[in-house]
């Protein structure tokens, strides 16, 4: 029997963290011991109150039925809540707050539930490799917005093409930024606001990394910038916020109109999220916000390790000011980012990403995740020097 996918399958890469993981399970193999700094998955545990709180919920068999796509009523106000809390952004629960399977799934889907084939989505590149399947599977086109280090890896709008501006119907955005860590300031959203306004432009900005930031920098809500609600939404998620990422419960917030559109695509493929993760949510967006805290000045402290010691081997790393990622140059001259990270975990068993993977202008980078211990990323730089990767 010849069995064949459907040719939208073929627009698709390989995911490249499915990549990553063949890499490593070869090294593995050979009996290496890999410091994985690829995928950025949170190492400590979710704490022990949300856990509980899902505990209590899985013994109530009323929690055992189908959920709502939309979100138990409650889960809606304590994201509203948390927004309020956090961002000053007020939410109607009811209309401006959908819950998503993870905020992976819903960016996966609004291209589908909002674009038609012809259509242009503003895509910026390097960017989150989860951004572009939903894309093409809806039969749009992508127009990429480059970001640049001499931007601050802000996208620049006034490059946009006059005609592309025109047929676009979706930007995306990602503050602070997978894989640039970079952050998204009030004064850039409200350009997008503007730009977005002028030419009927729907605005999408993912922001889990929100709360990872340093040296006394905030990551705003895109929502809080006036006119921002009138032109998009935000998702978040509970993933990287409360270290649940493998529970799989997050949200998207804003514009009513582009809620109900995401929403009746979801209505008609899916599921809600189990209704004990959601209690379990709710106990995280309603407590206190101490482990987050604690958990930024961990990923600082983690930054600052590696970037010393990657530094003193004359790599010239800067500080990124946000998220649990570092993102910087190649070190080494005349190598692409695959063939570096490839030597790198050959010589030393470090495992980074390449910064391809992520887009044509992620070329030239490297993206490592501070998802391990100070003293694992120690042993990280110590193999990388005993390794030969000095630059001094």
């Amino acid at each position: 029997m010849n069995i064949q996918g459907a040719d939208r399958l073929s627009k698709l890469p390989v995911y490249l963290f499915d990549d990553l993981d063949a890499q490593k399970a070869a090294e593995v193999a050979k009996g290496v011991d890999v410091i994985d700094l690829g995928v950025g998955d949170p190492d400590r545990p979710t704490p022990g109150y949300i856990v509980e709180a899902l505990k209590q919920a899985v013994d109530n068999d009323k929690n055992h039925h189908y959920p709502s796509y939309k979100g138990l009523p409650e889960y809606r106000r304590a994201v509203a809540h948390w927004y309020k809390t956090n961002f000053n952004v007020d939410l109607d629960p009811e209309k401006e707050v959908l819950a998503c399977i993870g905020s992976k799934r819903g960016v996966a889907d609004l291209p589908m539930a909002l674009c038609n084939p012809g259509d242009v989505v503003l895509v910026p590149n390097p960017c989150y490799t989860a951004y572009l399947p939903g894309i093409l599977m809806a039969g749009a086109e992508v127009h990429f917005m480059p970001l640049l280090e001499e931007n601050d890896f802000l996208p620049d709008l006034d490059a946009i093409p006059e005609p592309v501006r025109h047929r676009a119907k979706l930007m995306l955005l990602n503050f602070p930024g997978n894989p640039t860590a970079a952050l998204g300031p009030l004064s850039f959203f409200q350009k997008v606001v503007e730009f977005a306004e002028q030419y009927n432009i729907i605005v999408s900005h993912d922001a889990p990394y929100s709360e990872a930031v340093f040296d006394g920098n905030r990551q705003p809500s895109f929502l809080e910038t006036p006119g921002a609600k009138e032109v998009g939404i935000e998702f978040h998620s509970v993933s990287k916020v409360f270290n649940m990422s493998g529970w799989r419960c997050a949200h998207a917030v804003g514009n009513a109109e582009v809620l109900a559109c995401l929403g009746k695509m979801r209505s008609n493929v899916d599921m809600g999220v189990f209704q004990p993760i959601q209690y379990a949510a709710i106990a995280a967006l309603t407590g206190s916000m101490d482990f987050t805290r604690e958990m930024c000045r961990v990923y600082n402290r983690r930054r600052d390790v590696l970037i010393e010691g990657l530094n003193r081997l004359g790599w010239n790393v800067r500080k990124n000011p946000a998220s649990f990622f570092v993102w910087t140059r190649v070190p080494q001259k005349g190598i692409s980012s695959g063939e570096f990270a490839a030597a790198v975990l050959k010589k030393s068993g470090v495992l980074f990403t390449p910064g391809r993977g992520f887009g044509e202008y992620g070329e030239g980078y490297i993206r490592i995740a501070l998802t391990v211990e100070e003293d694992r990323l120690r042993e990280a730089v110590d193999r990388i020097e005993k390794a030969g990767f000095v630059y001094i």
